[in-house]
């Protein structure tokens, strides 16, 4: 009989050494542990693992940009400029009315500094001067301002007053020309009944506190002026010296020479002016005197001073006053008015104002109607009003730097040539066109 073998079939033959599971030399490996469950939840335990070091670069690729240390600072240098400009167009713009009236102010100390001057150096104090010069100006506005008021508002009377009888021509003439029945009483009750006379009442009722505020405004602005002006006129030397200060020696004779010559254009253009004015009021006194027309003095006044401080467009913005009362008086003598101011302004532009300006505001009249409407274009009647005066003290300073040289005796810079000359080239012309057509010899033709 065979053995039986009692050994199950599932048991391993043999146990593993040590030698044979860590070699021969080895320590005892420890036992893996196999996945165990846990026996509240059930769930399996990820096995513990170490995360991988990254990998180094490859040799020869570029480290990762950083941003530079100065980034930071120039963007938040940036942006404090951003709010300084911003902080500085608003504080502009608020600024704005202010800093025309002192530009205003600076023209005017300008205009009366040759005034002051002559009595501060007879010994006068400057500040007494100064004041006086203002007062005799003030003196001559107010004077000027109430006679032209009267005399509009006389006129203004007397047109209300004429009003019917010009509404009952007017009535008879429609009636004669149109064969309508029309009357003087029943246009008036449907004139007053109007709409549009109710809702122009009203809208005039309530605009009675915006004039107050405009007129108001206006005497404000007029106060702050004249006390600038006399505070650069009085303290004239003063703000030199605070000037010339803080610049180097050489600056300081060019800002002087600067502000002379600012000085004399200035008072050379109200001086130039000031004639012209007295001379174009003259001349239409006497015509509105022959016509008839009332208030001619004031009239007079009115189309000097206009036509002369509002250049070459002032003369006939001031000639339409005289035209309409003109009109008032007899239909003709307005268009005898119109004739007048359009002759005595060519008698003016091309007699009268080269002789009176050529010392003292030397400047064309293209360059002075361009310069009065770019000054309108800035500031409005400002700029028309000082436009001329800053652009002649302008041309006289840069003057100095541009250097000029002799021009030649050429017949071209006078615009035309001498007659023998003119015939000379043409002759000259044709004999070099007969040889040039004349075949060579021996070519045959």
């Amino acid at each position: 009989m065979a053995p039986i073998d009692d050994t199950p079939k599932n048991a391993p033959d043999s146990e593993p050494t040590t030698e044979s599971a860590a070699g021969p030399a080895g320590p005892a490996a420890p036992p893996s542990s196999a996945p165990s469950s846990s026996p509240s939840t059930g769930a399996t335990a990820a096995p513990t693992a170490s995360a991988p070091a990254p990998a180094p670069p490859p040799a020869g690729a570029a480290a990762p940009a950083r941003m530079p240390r100065w980034l930071p600072r120039a963007m938040a240098l940036a942006l404090a400029l951003y709010a300084c400009f911003q902080l500085g167009s608003w504080a502009f713009h608020q600024l704005t009315g202010l800093l025309l009236n002192i530009l205003i102010a600076f023209f005017l100390a300008l205009a009366v500094e040759p005034a002051v001057g002559r009595m501060a150096a007879r010994g006068m104090r400057r500040g007494l001067a100064t004041f006086l010069v203002f007062v005799a100006v003030a003196i001559m506005s107010v004077g000027f301002v109430v006679l032209l008021g009267s005399m509009l508002a006389g006129q203004i009377v007397d047109m209300v007053e004429d009003l019917p009888e010009y509404l009952d021509s007017l009535i008879n003439w429609i009636n004669h020309n149109f064969n309508t029945e029309l009357s003087r009483v029943a246009v008036q009750d449907s004139l007053l009944r109007s709409d549009w006379l109710r809702s122009y009442v009203e809208n005039s009722a309530s605009g009675v506190l915006d004039v107050s505020a405009t007129v108001l405004g206006g005497l404000f602005k007029l106060l702050t002026i004249f006390l600038f002006s006399f505070y650069f006129a009085a303290d004239g030397p003063r703000l030199r010296r605070a000037l010339c200060s803080v610049l180097p020696p050489a600056k300081q004779a060019e800002v002087l020479r600067a502000w002379e010559i600012a000085v004399d254009k200035t008072g050379g253009y109200l001086y130039s002016r000031g004639l012209m004015a007295l001379a174009s009021g003259a001349a239409h006194f006497v015509l509105l005197e022959f016509l008839g027309v009332p208030y001619a003095p004031a009239l007079a006044v009115w189309v000097g001073l206009v036509s002369q401080f509002l250049p070459t467009i002032g003369t006939y913005l001031a000639g339409a006053l005289p035209m309409l009362i003109a009109f008032t008086v007899a239909p003709w003598y307005a268009l005898w008015v119109l004739v007048f101011v359009v002759v005595y302004q060519q008698f003016e532009n091309y007699l009268l104002q080269p002789k009176l300006t050529a010392k003292t505001v030397d400047i064309h009249p293209a360059v002075a109607f361009g310069s009065v409407v770019a000054g309108t274009a800035l500031l409005g009647a400002v700029g028309a009003l000082i436009a001329i005066p800053a652009v002649a003290t302008l041309q006289a300073f840069l003057g100095a730097y541009v250097k000029r040289y002799a021009v030649t005796e050429d017949p071209r810079v006078h615009g035309h040539r001498r007659h023998g000359e003119m015939v000379l080239a043409r002759i000259q012309r044709a004999l070099r066109t007969g040889r040039d057509q004349v075949p060579p010899p021996g070519s045959g033709a």
